[in-house]
């Protein structure tokens, strides 16, 4: 249903947008650690989770402590050269300076208790959590770790990648339960949980909705769908029952984060167009998604 890229609705974000979403992802980053995971105990989702476990492990049973900076830096490697060189090179600078950052900052800012409470840290902290990372994709940009993979694969397949990688996380936790007790492990579930369902909610690129749109206007309203998201639709004739009316329907399927401002033109456009839009599950065949730069 695609046609050759000319454009798309989302334009890359500028040098200074995407830097400043990228130290405020980082330092939020950081800063639920030193608060809600470190208070807790609790291990994140990715290869933060696997450095702090790694490091208390280290601790525990060998008497010294690792930097978390090195840990996430060495466990990074391999996936920054994945995303370099398969995902795109600004995409990985922005990354890399979010990796750094965040590594940095938690290795040197404070301690905070919030709260001693283990389950109100595993909800707020995976919301935070989730909410740090979401700001780093909209930065076209990632936190590290499995989000490389994560995208990595969501290109490569067109399908939304998060819930497996919560399924991966899960063998981590395994790990975690049982070096370090299974009631810790748990509510890092409950973390996890919860920032998974944050970023499913706010960052919708790699989730798919399927558009049909009745309209007494169909090659007005085929221009503005194919000018803004690049994507094609399928035309049918249609009959409206009420008023015995001859109509068009368009079908499209576009991306999650393209829906929204798509609707609202298409409104504009046609005010008196009828617009369905209908989660997807997946889809087959050709489906153009704006590469990462």
């Amino acid at each position: 249903m695609n046609k050759n890229p000319v454009t798309t609705i989302i334009p890359t974000p500028s040098a200074w947008k995407r830097t400043a979403l990228v130290i405020l992802g980082a330092v939020l980053f950081a800063v639920n650690l030193k608060t809600f995971v470190y208070t807790a105990n609790l291990f994140p989702g990715g290869f933060s989770g696997l450095s702090l476990l790694i490091q208390r492990a280290v601790q525990k049973f060998l008497g010294f402590e690792i930097p978390y900076t090195l840990l996430y830096g060495i466990l990074n490697a391999v996936p920054v050269y994945i995303s370099f060189r398969f995902i795109g090179r600004n995409f990985t600078i922005f990354s890399l300076i979010m990796i750094v950052l965040s590594s940095v900052l938690t290795d040197f800012i404070p301690g905070i208790t919030i709260t001693d409470d283990i389950l109100l840290c595993s909800v707020f902290g995976g919301i935070l959590n989730g909410a740090a990372i979401t700001l780093c994709l909209y930065a076209d940009a990632t936190s590290g770790g499995t989000d490389f993979i994560a995208i990595y694969f969501s290109e490569k397949t067109g399908r939304d990648m998060w819930n497996v990688i919560f399924a991966g996380n899960c063998v981590v936790l395994a790990a975690a339960g049982l070096l370090f007790g299974w009631e810790k492990a748990l509510y890092s579930i409950i973390f996890q949980f919860a920032s998974t369902q944050v970023l499913n909610l706010l960052y919708r690129r790699y989730q798919k909705v399927t558009m049909l749109i009745v309209t007494d206007k169909p090659d007005e309203l085929y221009e503005i769908i194919h000018r803004t998201t690049n994507h094609d639709a399928t035309k049918l004739e249609a009959t409206g029952c009420y008023k015995k009316s001859d109509k068009t329907m368009l079908y499209t399927v576009v991306s999650g984060d393209e829906a929204g401002t798509l609707a609202k033109d298409l409104r504009r456009a046609d005010p008196l167009a009828f617009v369905n839009v209908l989660r997807t599950q997946e889809v087959l065949g050709r489906f153009f998604t704006r590469p990462n730069d």
